[in-house]
């Protein structure tokens, strides 16, 4: 039952946060840069400001599907943030810039999460049957849920580590627009608002898989 609230809980906030973030890029996209920059255009610049030259922009499918590849150096932008030209676009596309610039630097969180990713593709599929049936054969093979426990402690972890990495590649790309001129102070206004709610989408999601983590142990601990 506690599983099942915090889950019902969780999903009604990440429901909202989303909402607003779909809200905010819609307003935002209705501001145009007054620099007439598109968003493949500030994604350029930006690399080039920071001497990376072997990463390239292109447009993929999809609303909000912008992410940063390091396996094939390509920042992915959806097809509305890679033509347009507003505050919204100019955000994103500097935001996933910042992911290429914390590769080129050797940033340490995302080196860290980038090892985890292997496992997490593992874990991530196989651990809720590993708990299903950890609870059923709880009084026959008791460790088989501390292994599922064990699997979901890592996605957990995961998630934890996901967050350092995208605050720091939204401090990236605000402090890049604004030191170049980018944008102006009140379109600056609005990518970091823009990048605020983006950001809350990955604390929530941390913050979810924190709390049944340790709903799970303490679930474990009572059956003991």
């Amino acid at each position: 039952m506690g599983l099942y609230l915090i889950g019902i809980v969780f999903a009604v906030i990440s429901m909202f946060v989303s909402n607003r973030l779909k809200s905010k890029f819609r307003k935002y996209s209705q501001m145009p840069l007054a620099s007439g920059m598109s968003g493949k255009e500030v994604a350029e610049k930006m690399l080039a400001d920071n001497g990376i030259f072997d990463v390239k922009v292109i447009s993929v499918a999809g609303q909000l599907t912008d992410h940063y590849n390091p396996m094939k150096k390509t920042v992915n932008l959806s097809e509305a943030v890679y033509m347009q030209r507003n505050a919204a676009a100019a955000a994103v596309a500097a935001h996933e810039v910042g992911h290429a610039v914390q590769h080129a630097y050797g940033y340490a969180w995302l080196q860290m999460r980038s090892r985890l990713v292997p496992i997490i593709s593992v874990t991530s599929r196989f651990q809720n049957y590993v708990l299903l049936a950890g609870f059923i054969l709880i009084g026959s093979f008791p460790s088989l849920l501390w292994i599922g426990i064990g699997m979901f402690a890592m996605t957990t972890l995961f998630s934890i580590i996901t967050l350092p990495v995208e605050y720091d590649a939204s401090n990236r790309a605000l402090a890049w627009i604004d030191e170049k001129n980018i944008v102006t102070q009140t379109e600056y206004a609005a990518s970091k608002d823009a990048l605020k709610w983006a950001a809350r989408t990955y604390l929530v999601s941390a913050i979810a898989s924190i709390a049944t983590l340790l709903y799970l142990i303490a679930a474990a601990m009572s059956r003991r």
